[in-house]
């Protein structure tokens, strides 16, 4: 398939539109900024200047293609509804990208937290509820003549192997901890997270592709830990002797942001996803995310 990637020159994006190279489709990746077309084009990929607000060039683009992976923003609700209107009837492919967080409660660094798959009702916090409304929204558009699926990624961590190298979370904490001369977590950290690592998450995004049913949803996932488990572990690859440190929640709105405190390092978001093993036959293969955090310290 001729596949358009967006974000191609992201972290989630570059690592999706290699994967997409490496099964033998054809890739055209958009991008935002012109000093990052030549590293795209390195990958085998056909970059395409442009930006989500563009609705008429991602119409084109997606009427060129036979299938969309939307890799860029998992909010921007314009953009969704210029690729759907450019697809509807079609017959092609609309991967979306969503994110875990959708679960997420407002634990402040608490334990606990139910435990979803794909087909637990929920009902989404505040500060989710219109990224779940874009899911149900790609989903329901299965039905007007296009095959939809959504990937909601949990926690994503591991090098990235091309444009972007790092992810968003565990970096932020590691600086952080170099900061503050320890490493810091949100309350009492008890709160736990899935998490997946990036390769394995690029795979799946080439099995949604090729084999997913209109309609799906596959949450990303494999193995989880504790926010305090991630911090101890930074704490030992800095040289801190695993020792951590809870922040207030307006300490952790201060360093983190708002947004990011209450629905990313202070909540819960633990989900399975049974139907990527089931339907796609997905099968991770990498170290869990403390593990492979301790493997960078020195000697280990």
């Amino acid at each position: 398939m001729k596949v358009l990637v967006t974000g191609a020159s992201g972290y989630i994006g570059g690592a999706v539109a290699a994967a997409m190279r490496a099964a033998g489709h054809a890739v055209v990746g958009l991008v935002r900024s012109p000093q990052k077309l030549d590293a795209v084009r390195a990958l085998g990929v056909e970059p395409a200047l442009g930006t989500l607000e563009d609705g008429a060039a991602l119409a084109k683009l997606a009427a060129a293609c036979d299938a969309v992976v939307d890799t860029a923003s998992a909010d921007n609700a314009a953009s969704v509804e210029a690729l759907l209107a450019a697809l509807a009837g079609t017959r092609k492919t609309y991967v979306r990208t969503s994110g875990s967080s959708v679960v997420g409660d407002l634990a402040w660094g608490e334990g606990g937290g139910r435990v979803f798959d794909e087909d637990t009702p929920f009902r989404p916090g505040p500060g989710r509820a219109a990224r779940v409304a874009l899911d149900e929204r790609v989903r329901a558009a299965a039905g007007a003549g296009l095959r939809t699926a959504v990937v909601s990624p949990s926690l994503i961590y591991g090098p990235g192997r091309d444009v972007e190298h790092e992810s968003a979370q565990v970096p932020r904490l590691f600086a952080l901890a170099r900061k503050s001369g320890i490493a810091r977590h949100v309350g009492r950290g008890e709160n736990v997270w899935s998490n997946v690592h990036i390769d394995d998450l690029a795979d799946l995004y080439v099995r949604v592709l090729e084999k997913a049913p209109a309609g799906a949803l596959y949450y990303a996932a494999n193995g989880e830990c504790s926010m305090r488990e991630v911090c101890a572990a930074i704490s030992r690859v800095l040289g801190f002797g695993g020792s951590t440190q809870g922040m207030s929640r307006e300490a952790s709105i201060a360093e983190l942001g708002e947004g990011p405190a209450a629905y990313t390092y202070g909540s819960n978001s633990r989900v399975r996803a049974v139907r990527a093993r089931r339907e796609l036959a997905w099968a991770p293969r990498h170290d869990a995310l403390v593990a492979t955090i301790d493997a960078a310290r020195p000697g280990a």
